[in-house]
C-alpha cells in the first residue's frame, strides 16, 4: 500500500519553501503553492462568522489592542475580557494610564500575575506621553522600544491596530502551523520553531494581516484546540497531519516544566484594630505588592515556628500564634504554593515596637478595610478576603 505521507508529498514536486530553511526540514510541510490562497480565503471567510465578540475588537484602538495581547498572555479568554472592561474603566486611554500611580495599576491588575506587566504599562504609557505627545507610535522599532514589549507584542500591535504585514505567533498559532504543515518537533524550539514562523509569514495575505492574523488565534483557540475539532475546521482539507492521522501527535511537545511544591508560611498580625504589613522590593517575585509576612517551611520545621522565626527575621517583632487560619492554595506556573496561615499577636505586651525590616522596602499598620486599595499576591488577597471581606472593620 502506498505511503500516504508520500502521497501528499507528491501532489507538489517542486514546493516553494520559505527563505532560510533548509530543503529537508520543509519538503514534508510544503502543500501545493496554488492552495495557500484557498486556504487564507476559508480561514478568512470562516473568521468573519465565527469571531468571538470582543470589546476590543471594537474600534481596534493601539492602545486597547496593546492592553488585551499584554493581559492576555498567561490568561484565559473569558477572564482577561472582565479584567480587560474594568481597567478600560479605570484607565480609558493612554493619558488616564500615564498619570495613574503604580499602585492603583498594580491593584487593577492584581490576580493576572507577572506584575511587571502591568509596571512596563505604565512605563510605556509614560515613554509614549513623553517621546511621542501621548499618541501611540505606528513605527515597528518604535512599538518595540516601548517597555516591556518584545517581539510577538509588538507583531500584534503593528498588524491588528496597524495593518502591518507582520504575524502574530502564539501558543494558539503554533497549533495550528504544526498540525497543517504537520511540524515533527517540539515548536518552541529551533528549527520548528523558526519554521513555524517563517510559515506564519508566508501565510499573512496583503492587506488583510489584521484579519488573518485574528482568525489563526481564533482558529487555535476554538476549533485546533489541544483536542482537534477536525470535523468542524475550515483549514481540515489542507492539513497533512489530519490527512496522515496524526493530529492529536501535533504539536510535538518539549520537556515539561516541573511543578515544585513550596511549603510556606504567613502571619497577620494585629494590634488596636490595625494589621501589620510590609511592601516587597521592586525587583523579585511580587516586585512592589503588599504582603503579610512569612516565608518558607525550613526541613524539619512546624509551620507554627516558622512563622514566629520568620516574622523576627523579616521585622524584628517577637510574636506568638494566636489562631490558625487554616491554609491556602495556589498554582503558578512552576511552584504549587501550601501557604499555612496565622493569626498573631505581639509576644510582649506594652508600646509597639519599630519595625527592621530585611525583606521589604515599607511596612504599614492599617485598618483591615484598607487592605481593600492595595495590590497584594493572590495568595494574600485570598487570605484577607477570607479575613475580612464584608466586614466593616
Amino acid at each position: 500500500m502506498p505511503d500516504r505521507r508520500a502521497m501528499l508529498l507528491c501532489m507538489d514536486p517542486s514546493p516553494s519553501a520559505p527563505a532560510g530553511a533548509s530543503a529537508d526540514m520543509l519538503r514534508p510541510f510544503s502543500p501545493p503553492e496554488q492552495h495557500i490562497p484557498r486556504l487564507r480565503r476559508a480561514l478568512l471567510d470562516w473568521f468573519a462568522v465565527n469571531q468571538r465578540r470582543l470589546p476590543w475588537r471594537v474600534n481596534y484602538t493601539p492602545y486597547e489592542v496593546w492592553v488585551s495581547e499584554v493581559m492576555l498572555q498567561q490568561t484565559q479568554m473569558e477572564r482577561g475580557v472582565d479584567y480587560f472592561n474594568r481597567w478600560m474603566a479605570r484607565f480609558p486611554d493612554i493619558a488616564a494610564l500615564a498619570a495613574a500611580d503604580e499602585e492603583a495599576v498594580l491593584r487593577q491588575w492584581e490576580g493576572l500575575g507577572y506584575y511587571s506587566r502591568a509596571r512596563h504599562l505604565l512605563a510605556a504609557a509614560r515613554k509614549i506621553v513623553a517621546e511621542h505627545g501621548g499618541v501611540f507610535p505606528s513605527d515597528l522599532e518604535a512599538i518595540r522600544a516601548l517597555p516591556g514589549v518584545g517581539p510577538y507584542t509588538a507583531g500584534a500591535i503593528a498588524s491588528i491596530a496597524f495593518g502591518e504585514k507582520l504575524p502574530c505567533v502564539d501558543a494558539n498559532v503554533e497549533r495550528v502551523i504544526a498540525r497543517v504543515f504537520d511540524v515533527d518537533s517540539p515548536v518552541k524550539q529551533d528549527p520548528a520553531a523558526g519554521v513555524v514562523r517563517r510559515w506564519a509569514l508566508r501565510l499573512v495575505p496583503e492587506g488583510r494581516a489584521r484579519e488573518h492574523n485574528q482568525a489563526m488565534m481564533e482558529l487555535g483557540a476554538l476549533i485546533c484546540r489541544k483536542k482537534p475539532r477536525c470535523e468542524v475546521c475550515p483549514l481540515a482539507e489542507f492539513c497533512i497531519s489530519r490527512h496522515l492521522g496524526i493530529a492529536e501527535q501535533r504539536p510535538v511537545p518539549g520537556k515539561r516544566a516541573v511543578i515544585k511544591p513550596v511549603q510556606a508560611v504567613t502571619g497577620v498580625l494585629r494590634r488596636a484594630g490595625l494589621v501589620f504589613v510590609q511592601k516587597r522590593p521592586p525587583s523579585g517575585v511580587w516586585g512592589n505588592l503588599w504582603e503579610f509576612p512569612g516565608g518558607r517551611v525550613e526541613p524539619g520545621e512546624s509551620p507554627e515556628a516558622a512563622v514566629v522565626r520568620e516574622f523576627m527575621e523579616e521585622t524584628a517583632f517577637a510574636v506568638r500564634v494566636a489562631e490558625t487560619f487554616g491554609i491556602i492554595r495556589h498554582g503558578y506556573t512552576t511552584y504549587r504554593l501550601t501557604l499555612h496561615c496565622f493569626g498573631l499577636d505581639l509576644a510582649a505586651a506594652g508600646q509597639t515596637p519599630a519595625a527592621q525590616l530585611t525583606a521589604a522596602t515599607e511596612c504599614r499598620w492599617v485598618r483591615p478595610a484598607d487592605l481593600e486599595a492595595l495590590a497584594m499576591p493572590a495568595a494574600h488577597r485570598k487570605l484577607a478576603d477570607r479575613l475580612f471581606a464584608g466586614k466593616n472593620q
